[in-house]
């Protein structure tokens, strides 16, 4: 066994917890596995497994070597597929982190037609707004809106949407007159927790600016807290329109301040530094840019 198989079989045997399983996902003996271990363990010079009557784990040194080394088993794969043929259809396993809304407003509904395209792949989606660690929780992509400086990662940016200040008509029909952003101190601001005091800058098409700080007595954690006191007409809110496309659609919610604009915000794909970037994340992420550029623009007449 040549000492890529022998790497092999050692990510299959930790991944199964024995030499038997692994060997059936190898379609090989089981023999053949425990000797190919041993020979890496003798080239190596430490041991990488701990035999006991509950199964095998890996050793200190066993699981630093297995998290290098199923990053590299996996890259040769997914190199085999590409030379295979790189328009077949996907298939194994596609884990994506998606930001809670943005996943559930605009991917999650359209997921059918990217599942329907590839019947042979399973994808993991995890919907949540924290920044996670790509290599750590084993994320193939990861969607992210806002500004990008994590240099840990590889970014691709996808799309730019609008951004717009945002409420309910009832709110407006109770609050106090809101006719240019000088008016805004008087108003009650839903903010994220994590974004601190917001000081945004409206721009009018012949160059007036004017840079307003939001006064907020809610702040709250998740975009899902920040649509849903804005749809109880608790406040205003600053927010992709991709974040309130079906409220705008239907009225539910209005733009304030149609004459100003607001910097509009960035949509990127994440993938993990260091490895080479799947067929299947880069599908993906073409999935995601087709359904933001095809959104509408939603402007008022």
């Amino acid at each position: 066994m040549d000492r890529l198989q022998a790497m092999t079989a050692f990510v299959r045997v930790v991944e199964t917890g024995s030499f038997t399983a692994a060997a059936r996902r190898m379609h090989m003996g089981q023999p053949a596995v425990s000797k190919a271990i041993a020979q890496l363990e003798g080239q190596l010079g430490v041991q990488l497994l701990l035999r006991s009557s509950h199964g095998l784990t890996p050793t200190s040194a066993g699981q630093r070597y297995f998290e290098r080394v199923a990053r590299i088993i996996a890259e040769a794969e997914e190199a085999d597929r590409a030379a295979r043929d790189s328009t077949a259809s996907l298939d194994g396993r596609l884990r994506v982190a998606l930001p809670t809304t943005f996943g559930r407003i605009q991917i999650v509904p359209r997921l059918g037609a990217f599942l329907a395209a590839h019947p042979r792949l399973d994808v993991d989606i995890e919907l949540d707004d924290r920044r996670v660690d790509l290599v750590t929780e084993g994320i193939d992509i990861a969607i992210r809106i806002g500004p990008m400086n994590d240099s840990a990662v590889i970014a691709r940016r996808l799309a730019q949407g609008r951004r717009s200040l945002i409420a309910t008509p009832q709110y407006l029909a109770t609050a106090p007159l809101l006719d240019t952003p000088e008016d805004l101190p008087n108003h009650q601001a839903i903010l994220y927790t994590r974004g601190g005091t917001l000081k945004p800058t409206f721009r009018r098409p012949d160059g007036t600016e004017m840079t307003i700080p939001l006064h907020a007595r809610l702040h709250l954690s998740a975009a899902e807290g920040i649509r849903a006191a804005t749809l109880a007409h608790l406040g205003l809110t600053i927010a992709a329109d991709w974040m309130f496309q079906p409220e705008l659609a239907s009225g539910t919610v209005v733009r304030c301040l149609k004459d100003w604009d607001l910097t509009q915000v960035d949509l990127w794909a994440l993938y993990p530094a260091g490895r080479l970037t799947s067929a299947r994340a880069r599908t993906f992420s073409d999935f995601v840019q087709r359904i933001v550029n095809a959104a509408p623009e939603q402007r008022p007449p």
